[in-house]
């Protein structure tokens, strides 16, 4: 009750000031004058003119800072703020008061306001004016009383010097920010025309000579003018060359492919609306403000040097005065939270390189990322390599895209509801933008069956969706047999890398025998992708440990690549032999601390945001890079997959997921891949044409390569061809199918 009667008499007196000084008149009785006739013009009666009378004949002018400073000083008081401010509030009004009339006494006596005459400076002034004029003179007096004026406004609203700068820069950083943009889009939009022009007028050349074959029907049906003729040409030559300009990328996309493969185009994908409104200046100068206000009720002094918005969160680079400690700040996370009503905040001590903090906080509306911006960015068309992912938007909102054959390998974590399977979508979406079926090849392996199931059918699949943990146990192991078949490869040609297997296999001088024999097929990479990798540990952790140790290992160069996910990242889960093999790693939101530094080895995950929020660790660094993921909507990615299942079957190995089987029975004396159905017919073909090479049993019996592979390692055992020499083409030891052993 007590502080509300205060709080009542401050708001009274604010009033009371102000409407007394604006209503002041010249006539009206006061202290300092006095009258007997006429009505008080001052709202405030006698009260109002006296008190008028008294502030302006003591500080002139500068009495108007009054009800000001009571307004401040009330709303410190009802606001519950601490004293602190309070202590500094009379000693800067004093200054303002003191100083702007005396700054206006050195001007003019008298000032004219609202129809009336004031005094400058008032009694006060006048006396500072003549001792500053008479001691410093007048540009020395002007000058110290500027000082104490920026020195009250200072004690006064308790921004400083710094800051007024800092916003000065922020605004001319903006305005030529907003000049550049504007000259970047007519620039543009120039260059747009003048090639619109161009392209009209080369389309029209080109067309004109094939309408002039045919005057003559049009003018019988012209014959009364003779512009006609001329007219009807025109017009025809802009549609053709409208539609051709429409289809000229199919025809480029065709070069990508291979056998007629047509790559998904963008329109199946749909653009996403954006409701949400981008902070402006103002906004992000206020939070900078409330910031540093609240660090330092917590005792932390410093200042926010920069501020860099972001599609979800805003990072607010802070930099500590001299003697804070770090973990001062750190420990601060929460009560920073609480006191910004935020839900959560992660606090980067220091930002790596710099000396600053960095202090995330998030938005209050959040910019959903759409697969189809990142798609089209020039992020993911830069890059040249087929396992090229899309990850989504960096704080900054710039859209960031990796290279799979960069990490080799990546491990995500994240809890439920976090984002993690669309995240496993848009990846997978990435490489079927990316690459053919020929170029990469996949395995997916889907215990919670319901995930991975929606790709069964495209073409880039060697078998369809696993979805049994004894037989993806089996696709490991077939992985770690097809990695050193590969290895053997490469020995073979001398090339350190799938790369440069790929490029000598162009090369004809490799294969000095080549028009005797088909050069070999480059070898496509293949992506093995785990959507729950716990469900599969569970079943055969040993095993499963040891396949992937092997893979992790050695099969980047052989051009496989893992993907595992999880979202239980328990110590029994991501053993300590598999997180040291996996150096690429993507965290969403999880539940605990203990979490985030078994997947990351640092806290951070768990103060995410979820629904895409990510942490990821890219390789050979420890600095996290906090990326928002980008969405893909079910019916996009079901567009994008019919679109594929449309372009050409797949070509299934049915001893993926039998690689289990078949390493107890591929002793010499087996004879499992003897009875395959197209062996004889294999034989027939090799004796007949005298070529014995992977590729041309593939093309001619239209089977795939793996299984054509198997068949020409059978023909090796049973001496029907002579074992791989180097480059050269094997030798066809029989002449037919009865001569073989």
């Amino acid at each position: 009750m007590h502080k509300e009667i205060i709080g009542i008499l401050l708001v009274l007196s604010v009033i009371l000031t102000g409407v007394s000084l604006l209503t002041f008149h010249g006539s009206d009785p006061s202290i300092h004058h006095l009258t007997v006739s006429g009505d008080i013009e001052n709202r405030f009666g006698l009260i109002g003119s006296h008190i008028a009378g008294m502030l302006i004949g003591l500080f002139g002018l500068g009495a108007f800072w009054l009800p000001v400073l009571l307004a401040i000083g009330s709303w410190h008081f009802l606001k519950n703020r601490p004293t602190q401010p309070l202590y500094w509030l009379p000693v800067g009004g004093t200054l303002l008061v003191i100083a702007t009339g005396s700054l206006l006494a050195f001007q003019q006596d008298t000032v004219l306001l609202m129809g009336e005459r004031f005094p400058s400076g008032g009694m006060i002034g006048a006396l500072i004016k003549s001792l500053l004029a008479s001691y410093a003179q007048v540009t020395g007096g002007q000058i110290f009383l500027v000082t104490l004026l920026i020195i009250g406004l200072v004690l006064v609203t308790g921004i400083t010097v710094s800051q007024v700068f800092r916003f000065i820069h922020l605004k001319v950083d903006q305005l030529g920010g907003l000049v550049i943009r504007a000259v970047q889009t007519v620039w543009t939009w120039i260059r747009q025309s003048l090639f619109r022009r161009r392209e009209q007028k080369a389309n029209t050349s080109r067309r004109l000579p094939k309408a002039e074959k045919k005057p003559k029907p049009e003018q019988k049906k012209n014959e009364t003018g003779k512009t006609a003729p001329a007219l009807v040409p025109g017009p025809p030559p802009a549609r053709p060359a409208l539609v051709k300009k429409k289809s000229t990328p199919d025809p480029q996309v065709l070069l990508k492919g291979s056998d007629g493969y047509v790559p998904p185009p963008e329109s199946l994908l749909s653009m996403v609306q954006n409701t949400a409104s981008k902070v402006d200046a103002d906004t992000l100068s206020s939070q900078s403000r409330i910031l540093e206000e609240k660090l330092s009720d917590f005792g932390v002094n410093g200042a926010v040097t920069a501020v860099n918005p972001g599609p979800v969160i805003t990072t607010f680079e802070y930099e500590p005065a001299p003697g804070v400690k770090i973990t001062k700040v750190v420990n601060l996370a929460d009560d920073l939270a609480l006191a910004l009503s935020a839900l959560s905040i992660r606090i980067i001590a220091p930002i790596p390189g710099r000396s600053v903090i960095g202090i995330e906080i998030p938005n209050i509306e959040r910019e959903m990322v759409g697969f189809r911006e990142i798609v089209t960015s020039n992020a993911f068309k830069r890059c040249k390599s087929h396992l090229t992912l899309c990850l989504g938007k960096d704080i900054i909102g710039a859209p960031v895209a990796v290279e799979m054959d960069k990490m080799p390998h990546l491990l995500i974590a994240g809890a439920t509801g976090a984002g993690k399977s669309v995240g496993l979508n848009v990846m997978i979406a990435s490489l079927l933008f990316k690459s053919t079926p020929d170029q990469v090849k996949m395995i997916m392996i889907d215990p919670k069956r319901i995930e991975l199931s929606v790709y069964d059918g495209i073409p880039h699949l060697i078998t369809p969706v696993v979805t049994d943990m004894k037989k993806a146990t089996n696709a490991l192991f077939w992985a770690v047999r097809e990695m050193e078949r590969r290895y053997e490869l490469l020995a073979s040609v001398k090339a350190r890398n799938i790369l440069q297997y790929n490029k000598k296999v162009g090369q004809l001088p490799l294969f000095p025998e080549a028009s005797e024999s088909p050069q070999p097929d480059p070898l496509p990479y293949i992506v093995i992708i785990i959507d729950e990798f716990a469900d599969l540990m569970m079943v055969s952790s040993k095993d499963v440990e040891v396949a992937l140790t092997r893979l992790a290992q050695m099969a980047r160069a052989a051009g496989i690549h893992l993907i595992l996910a999880t979202q239980r990242p328990s110590v029994n889960v991501l053993t300590g032999i598999i997180k040291a093999n996996f150096p690429t790693r993507i965290g969403y939101q999880v539940s605990s601390k203990i979490d985030s530094r078994t997947i990351l080895d640092t806290n951070g995950a768990e103060s995410l945001l979820g629904n895409g929020d990510m942490l990821f660790l890219p390789p050979g660094t420890s600095r996290l890079m906090r990326i928002q993921g980008a969405y893909i909507s079910d019916d996009d990615l079901q567009a994008v997959i019919e679109f594929l299942k449309a372009q050409k079957p797949p070509e299934y190995d049915d001893s993926v997921t039998q690689a289990g089987e078949e390493s107890n029975s591929s002793q010499p004396g087996s004879s499992d891949e003897d009875h395959d159905a197209k062996y004889d017919e294999a034989v027939a073909f090799v004796a007949r044409s005298r070529q014995a090479s992977i590729s041309s049993v593939q093309r001619h019996l239209r089977i795939g390569y793996n299984r054509a592979a198997r068949i020409i390692e059978t023909m090796e055992r049973e001496g029907v061809i002579g074992p791989q020499e180097g480059s050269s083409p094997r030798e066809v030891l029989v002449a037919d199918l009865d001569e073989r052993p």
